[in-house]
């Protein structure tokens, strides 16, 4: 393991720190420097930065952030919150042709509640993916670690039957992933194609960036021969490369997949892509819940980390 793997699995335990936590995001010069990776914690906060992202031609999907709740208000706190988005989208025009849609981690919608956990996350996710259909846009659902990745694909299946185009994320840093890609790769189907953001075990996941790249390439291979609509999401210029490489020789159209990356990283290589005439797609999160988002951007990239820092030295 060298360098960079150790500094990412140290940031992604910090994640789960909360003496740590709290340390953070009472320094006054965090959220300044935060509002580079998250556009704010309101509503119209969001709306805004997707508003000037279509624009510019590319595409978004919105995160309220939030995840492992255990509270069944904060769970219906959540749903309400992607309701009174959606509205709001809607009404600004964002929605249509699913220019911009929304992400869903359905731990904040309950599925870690004891007893029925998932029955009602699966209620709060189809009230929202309900909303979404009616304003012409769609859906999709956030992976998060891997004890939560077979309830994730059978919720998945379960909304597909009444909403076609809700779509899956799927980490290539689990070995389990090039399976559940050639379940998934089927007409129809969306995938989005990440690394993996989450501290896992051995057993289950590569530890070594070597080994997540050479299983993502794998994993995308797999997509892009199939017949679903493949999500690259990934700010590794050569595996940008890879990937249009790949839908060339699949015969794709460039309407036929997307390129995804976060809000804040790459912002002009983000417009070069959807300029040439690809489409561009960037995650958006908001709310008051940034902290373990933002451990988790700071171990995909040690580049983030002196960003932060930086912003630290100057500001403080």
């Amino acid at each position: 393991m060298d360098a960079s793997d150790l500094l990412r699995n140290s940031l992604l335990q910090l994640s789960k720190q909360e003496k740590i936590r709290d340390v953070i995001e009472k320094a006054p010069v965090s959220r300044s420097v935060v509002k580079r990776f998250v556009p704010g914690a309101e509503r119209a906060d969001v709306v805004g930065a997707a508003a000037e992202i279509a624009a510019s031609g590319r595409r978004s999907t919105i995160d309220y952030l939030g995840e492992d709740t255990t509270d069944l208000a904060q769970a219906q706190h959540t749903r309400d919150a992607y309701v009174s988005l959606l509205t709001a989208l809607r009404d600004e025009g964002l929605t249509a042709d699913g220019t911009v849609e929304v992400s869903l981690k359905l731990s904040a919608l309950g599925q870690a509640l004891p007893g029925d956990g998932n029955a009602i996350a699966l209620d709060h996710a189809r009230e929202i993916c309900e909303l979404a259909k009616q304003a012409g846009t769609t859906v999709t659902l956030d992976m998060e670690d891997h004890t939560t990745t077979d309830l994730t694909l059978d919720a998945l299946r379960e909304l597909r039957a009444d909403f076609p185009t809700v779509g899956a994320v799927l980490q290539a840093y689990l070995y389990r992933t090039e399976a559940d890609c050639r379940d998934l790769a089927h007409v129809g189907s969306r995938v989005r194609l990440c690394k993996g953001a989450y501290k896992e075990p051995e057993s289950v996941a590569f530890q070594s960036g070597a080994e997540v790249d050479k299983s993502y390439v794998r994993c995308l291979k797999i997509l892009m021969q199939g017949e679903g609509y493949p999500m690259v999401a990934s700010h590794d210029p050569r595996l940008i490369e890879i990937a249009g490489a790949l839908a060339g020789q699949a015969g794709r159209d460039p309407r036929s997949f997307e390129y995804q990356m976060l809000y804040g990283i790459r912002p002009e290589e983000q417009k070069r892509i959807a300029d040439r005439g690809d489409q561009m797609r960037v995650y958006i999160p908001y709310g008051q819940e940034w902290y373990g988002y933002l451990m988790r951007r700071m171990a995909e990239k040690p580049a983030n980390v002196m960003f932060f820092l930086r912003g630290v030295a100057t500001k403080s």
